[in-house]
């Protein structure tokens, strides 16, 4: 039994190895790897360094363009570009995880609940996932943000009550396409020995998915994760672009592109630096999730 957990570790190993060589031979990957985690030092640690206030207005500053005073310009209150980029990254990027996890979590739960189980259960949450899934997100999306922003702003206070409105509805309306992908590799695996012994043996269900069926489905789930994110920044700047996301002096990346709509022709950088963010940060994630998909793939991992 030892030589065999040795084995098994030696084999655990060179797999990884074997995953990180075929990533790194990606050079897009290795460049949006690159970036993300410059843009998330920058966004983490920046604020640290660069402590201009985000919210001090200067009428003397109005509009005006980058200088060594303000690498980013300022905007139409003269207040500086740069340090509301850096910090509306803390937030863009936070509501981007957060809610990515919740709707790997729960397309994860559905898919593999239906998988295993099968028969009517499936029928039911395959039917609700193509309800889900024929619904039109964005009119959805403004229309339950919309009914419930107030409600939640009494509850929770009107940041935080966003922000948890923000989270959740981001991550309820994209878990459909993780449930099909995990329902698809969870009806294959079932049917393999490793998961028959386990239930020949008595093993609970809750056991059998959790400890023999989700980790085979672990390097899907990393993938999806990785483009959920990029899809979720996009979701939370169209959102405050559109004027239901975070209040106005709540700086995230698409509340800075809506105040800057109306300058576009007058300073235009303005609306340049939040939308390079959100340019880089969603490009970067996709190379690696590129990346990560054909590193991951089966048929390539020796």
């Amino acid at each position: 039994m030892f030589f065999l957990n040795n084995k098994l570790e030696e084999n655990k190993e060179y797999q990884s190895s074997y995953i990180w060589q075929k990533f790194r031979q990606d050079i897009l990957a290795i460049l949006g790897l690159i970036s993300l985690a410059i843009i998330f030092i920058s966004v983490i640690i920046g604020p640290l360094i660069y402590q201009v206030p985000i919210d001090k207005i200067d009428f003397s500053q109005v509009s005006s363009l980058p200088s060594l005073e303000h690498p980013f310009g300022t905007n139409s209150l003269g207040q500086d570009i740069l340090a509301r980029v850096l910090f509306g990254g803390r937030i863009s990027l936070t509501v981007a995880i957060l809610a990515m996890l919740f709707a790997i979590f729960l397309g994860t739960m559905i898919g593999a609940i239906a998988g295993f189980y099968g028969g009517m259960i499936d029928s039911l949450l395959m039917r609700l996932t193509d309800l889900f899934l024929a619904l039109p997100q964005l009119p959805l999306l403004l229309l339950v943000v919309y009914l419930f922003r107030e409600p939640i702003k009494k509850v929770a206070g009107p940041e935080l009550g966003i922000f948890i409105l923000v989270v959740v509805v981001i991550g309820g309306l994209n878990w459909m396409s993780v449930a099909r992908l995990v329902r698809g590799n969870v009806l294959k695996l079932r049917e393999m020995e490793f998961v028959k012994a386990a239930v020949a043996l008595g093993a609970r269900p809750d056991r059998i998915i959790l400890i023999h069926i989700l980790p085979n489905v672990l390097s899907m789930m990393i993938v999806a994760a990785t483009l959920g994110v990029g899809n979720a920044i996009i979701t939370e700047a169209t959102l405050s672009f559109l004027g239901l996301g975070f209040p106005p002096d709540f700086p995230t990346w698409g509340q800075m592109l809506f105040q800057a709509k109306d300058y576009i022709d007058t300073a235009p950088h303005i609306a340049f630096f939040p939308s390079l963010a959100i340019f880089l940060t969603v490009l970067s994630i996709n190379y690696i999730g590129d990346g990560l998909r054909d590193a991951l793939d089966p048929k390539n991992i020796k």
